[in-house]
């Protein structure tokens, strides 16, 4: 069933294809072609009317007239999916594609990640199918800022496994800042999505410190809040400034405390009030109305 944590290893090497043959060739040790070309490929791959063969995510290498390998990515959080079903989906891949098949399973949960590491028996003589496991001993604990911004996909898959570190989660939030200011709450995204609730607690209180807006679900709320509340302070300190101008042009004297009182004035519709009085008073005195009162 899929999760939020399932979505977003999804969409992380949705986004950028190239990441689960790095990840194939450096860090689970596979020997895979050489070559630039890397491309989403449907995930549906029926050769003939059948139950549907649908994975999570398939990359083919090379052009599309001659492809050079292809991988399925798969995420398993649990063990619920029969390991031949994985078989299935390569023999599936190479009738359909005529090319070699890698199948990588990325793993949350190391005791999930050892079932699907285990040589899996097809039922046909002489096919089994070893698939590539990426699981918590094998994605990197990374704790360098640089690494994080280099490789932010590790970097927010790190999070999730190892966050418990908080030395992971600063040099996540850390790497962040290098990135692109499109890209970085697209990662923190990731990560939040993918990590366990007290993780999620230690990002929102190292990003509470930072200057970057992020997007999770409490920083919607309270960045949005701030941006809000900053765009109502800015559009009054606007009219203020109107107020003063429309005064100065018409050659009106601004006592101090009068000057004060429109400047520290946060009521968008009171100010607006104001300029238009402004514009036909005979003292700045004439801006006021009983209703206003007092306060500003």
């Amino acid at each position: 069933m899929p999760s939020p944590r399932h979505d977003a290893l999804i969409r992380l090497f949705r986004g950028r294809p190239q990441l689960a043959v790095e990840i194939l060739r450096d860090l689970l040790g596979q020997d895979l072609p050489t070559t630039p070309l890397v491309r989403l490929e449907s995930t549906t791959f029926n050769t003939r009317p059948s139950d549907a063969i649908e994975a999570d995510l398939v990359l083919v290498m090379g052009p599309p007239a001659d492809p050079a390998h292809a991988v399925i990515v798969e995420v398993q959080q649990d063990r619920s999916k029969d390991p031949r079903q994985l078989a299935r989906y390569a023999a599936a891949l190479w009738l359909l594609l005529g090319c070699g098949v890698t199948v990588l399973v990325v793993c949350p949960d190391a005791r999930t990640a050892a079932h699907y590491a285990r040589p899996i028996d097809s039922g046909l003589p002489g096919y089994r199918l070893r698939a590539c496991v990426l699981g918590p001993d094998t994605i990197p604990v990374i704790t360098d800022p640089q690494q994080a911004a280099a490789q932010p996909e590790l970097a927010a898959m790190a999070v999730m496994v190892h966050g418990r570190d908080r030395k992971v989660v600063e040099a996540f939030t850390a790497g962040l800042t290098e990135l692109p200011k499109g890209d970085a709450p697209q990662y923190y995204e990731h990560a939040y999505s993918m990590s366990a609730p007290e993780v999620r607690c230690l990002l929102e209180e190292i990003m509470t410190s930072t200057a970057w807006p992020v997007y999770s679900p409490f920083a919607r709320e309270h960045y949005g809040r701030g941006m809000a509340e900053g765009e109502i302070k800015g559009r009054a300190e606007e009219a203020a400034r109107l107020v003063l101008l429309v005064l100065a042009t018409r050659g009106l004297d601004v006592p101090d405390d009068i000057r004060d009182r429109i400047t520290a004035c946060t009521d968008l519709a009171r100010l607006e009030s104001w300029a238009a009085r402004a514009v036909t008073a005979r003292t700045v005195h004439d801006l006021f109305s009983e209703a206003d009162g007092e306060d500003s």
